[in-house]
């Protein structure tokens, strides 16, 4: 059987040394934003290149609170609208509920999956006062497009970017986080950057935002028992940091290796049923998900079954109809309803094998 992602094999490589951060955690006595979580802080924002980053609990939080933050320093009020992508995750429409904001669903471009520029500019009005790219499926939103958009309407920029740690703008030498006004990232343990459970931050150059997260992050408080703030409790494990410091040093060759074997994929399936991704062949993709759609899913997902591979579909029902956003059911979106239907994302990691990649594209080319 090949998994879809095999996380113990990821790990195992680390296990020396998370056996060995373990004990130096344990043996610290000190267990909350320690030396490990301000250490992966500066070392995560110098790889973004940016100035600031802010170690919290999640990605979900990530987000909320840079919306959060924006509010409290009065950059964005109550009730703004915020543009987003409506082919997502559902924690980039949350993230924008929670902090009191209103989403605009946008269509994507169908060829990259990502927010498409045309639809952005006819869906700004006045109440539109900011607008989130999702780089989604590790495949950087076209942001010199939509800063310049941004700019000329004078609306914040913010990045999801939960699924593309490493990803690089090659025409202005910058990664994913430091494209935009802040940017929020998620560490769960099937992303690129993985910790060994919940763990996110919000990279920035924006100092005002920074501090401000800081604040909100940790019960308003800046000083123990003095609360400025009404905040929350989203703070960054120290061991999950100390992790994630270990497992910082090999994103770039991990990205390598997900870039060659989407290459392998590209070049080797060919398959009149099975559309294959958008790769520009640069490094602006680090394939979090390796991404195809088939018209009859029901019959792929039982052909990959009949030869062992594994597979996940990112994602099944898209967010406007969901339970929990009901008032959008009612919503015309309908090129995010068709990649719904029909995508599908097959084995794609690190650690597979040549031969593992070999027998997918064998099976892919006999459907």
């Amino acid at each position: 059987m090949i998994k879809f992602l095999d996380l113990n094999k990821i790990n195992q490589r680390f296990e020396d040394a998370f056996a060995a951060q373990f004990k130096s955690f344990l043996n610290s006595g000190y267990y909350i934003k320690g030396d490990e979580v301000r250490s992966f802080e500066k070392n995560f924002a110098d790889y973004c290149g940016t100035n600031y980053c802010v170690g919290v609990a999640n990605g979900l939080d990530a987000l909320t609170l840079i919306f959060k933050g924006y509010i409290e320093l009065g950059k964005l009020e109550i009730g703004d609208e915020v543009l987003v992508p409506a082919n997502t995750y559902i924690a980039s429409i949350l993230s924008v509920i929670n902090a009191g904001l209103k989403p605009v669903f946008v269509e994507p471009d169908e060829a990259t999956f990502n927010i498409s520029i045309s639809e952005i500019e006819k869906h700004i009005t006045p109440n539109v006062k900011a607008v989130m790219a999702v780089h989604l499926y590790g495949q950087l939103a076209d942001m010199k497009a939509i800063n310049a958009i941004a700019k000329s309407h004078g609306l914040l920029v913010i990045e999801d970017a939960a699924q593309a740690h490493g990803a690089l703008a090659t025409s202005e030498g910058k990664k994913a986080g430091n494209l935009s006004h802040a940017a929020g990232f998620s560490f769960y343990p099937t992303k690129n950057l993985g910790a060994l459970g919940d763990a996110g931050a919000v990279t920035t150059n924006d100092a005002e935002l920074a501090d401000c997260i800081r604040l909100l992050h940790n019960y308003g408080s800046s000083k123990k028992y003095i609360n400025e703030k009404l905040g929350i409790n989203s703070r960054l494990d120290e061991l999950q940091a100390g992790f994630l410091n270990i497992k910082l040093h090999e994103l770039d060759a991990d990205n390598d290796r997900r870039r060659e074997i989407a290459r392998r994929y590209i070049q080797g399936i060919n398959n009149p049923k099975i559309k294959l991704p958008y790769y520009s062949n640069t490094e602006d993709h680090v394939f979090h998900v390796f991404v195809i759609r088939v018209e009859d899913r029901s019959h792929f997902m039982s052909h990959l079954e009949q030869h062992n591979i594994g597979y996940l579909i990112h994602y099944p029902k898209p967010p406007h109809h969901q339970k929990a956003l009901l008032p959008f059911k009612s919503l015309y979106l309908p090129i995010t309803e068709s990649i719904h239907r029909t995508v599908i994302s097959i084995p794609l990691s690190p650690v597979m094998t040549d031969s593992d990649i070999e027998t997918i594209i064998n099976a892919l080319n006999n459907y």
